[in-house]
């Protein structure tokens, strides 16, 4: 579990020059776990590299700060936006601080309080999605975390400014979720997206997390197999071996890409911006509707054998008599008993 959490792999499989795995459960297992790699940048990392200027915002004006949740302002090539991302850290300390990028409750409203801000203020927003997934502990629970995930979900549905949201690394359940409702979702190359973590899943459905890889390469949660699926509009390739080898490079892929959404998302008007929202996310899941075959009407039953069904039910609803049962007043022989 911490070797999860913590982004370790077997280092032969990144070691340069080593055999890379061809098979699809390999494949998609290695992007799971380079999608966890500890060098992988983060928000702030990213706009570190990509920003010219960073205002980091703190606490949620209702109980507290969240180190596992950054957000604030921040100016790209002189346009103004508002940010809000997963954090996680860099080393086991720092890890453990930013509670493995797992935002609790107040975390989740902090990034809601600057998405009010982003809209008072007519600031496009850009979400950095890296998360596990929902954090599970006892003071969440207390503090409400399932009802801060549905809140936020809601409100970036209807908020009347344009919205980004990056899949960096590991997009998981709804902790991803309530800060992944956008008008354009992007993912690196090697993020994944999924409605639950592979172990979580395989857990399930087959009682033991070793099954992890099996259950990865099922729910098709590549940033390509998201793309086809139309949850996801563009994925962004990674330079090298990953974004942990680069990750300056990697930033400025993500900061070409921004400005190239931002600009296509500011000739929109709010009411076209928010429509077109709302239809992409009624879109998800299409289906094929078909018509159930006509079925032969059942055979008229006289009015006797309805009255017989009204006083003895169980006369005729299994197609059979009941079996009949001789009335006994005494009590059975020692020999029946």
């Amino acid at each position: 579990m911490v070797d999860r959490l913590l982004g370790r792999h077997d280092p032969k499989t990144e070691a340069k020059g080593a055999d890379l795995p061809t098979d699809p459960k390999s494949v998609m297992w290695r992007r799971v776990q380079l999608a966890r790699n500890l060098g992988r940048p983060r928000t702030l990392d990213l706009l570190k590299e990509m920003a010219d200027e960073v205002i980091e915002l703190h606490g949620d004006r209702g109980f507290g700060d969240d180190p596992a949740m950054a957000v604030g302002f921040a100016r790209i090539d002189g346009r103004r936006i508002a940010f809000v991302g997963q954090q996680k850290g860099a080393d086991t300390e720092e890890n453990i601080r930013r509670n493995f990028g797992m935002p609790h409750p107040e975390g989740y409203r902090k990034a809601m309080r600057v998405f009010e801000l982003a809209e008072r203020f007519n600031l496009p927003i850009v979400t950095f999605v890296d998360v596990p997934g929902a954090h599970p502990g006892p003071e969440s629970e207390e503090r409400g975390i399932a009802e801060a995930i549905a809140r936020s979900i809601g409100l970036m549905s209807r908020l009347r400014t344009p919205i980004i949201a990056i899949i960096t690394g590991e997009g998981g359940s709804g902790g991803a979720l309530a800060i992944a409702v956008g008008d354009v979702v992007i993912a690196l190359e090697n993020a994944v997206y999924s409605v639950i973590s592979p172990e979580g899943c395989a857990s399930i459905l087959w009682r033991t997390a070793d099954e992890a890889p099996t259950a990865a390469l099922a729910m098709r949660m590549s940033a390509q197999d998201q793309l086809e699926l139309g949850v996801i509009d563009r994925v962004v390739a990674e330079p090298g071996e990953g974004a942990h080898a680069d990750p300056r490079e990697t930033a400025r892929r993500l900061r070409a890409v921004i400005i190239d959404e931002l600009d296509r998302l500011s000739a929109l008007t709010t009411d076209e911006l928010v429509e077109a929202r709302y239809r992409r996310y009624r879109a998800l899941g299409p289906y094929t509707e078909v018509a159930a075959p006509a079925m032969a009407p059942p055979p008229s039953r006289k009015l006797g054998d309805r009255l017989r069904d009204l006083l003895d039910p169980t006369r005729w609803s299994m197609g059979t008599p009941p079996p009949v049962t001789s009335r006994r007043d005494e009590p059975p022989a020692p020999e029946e008993v």
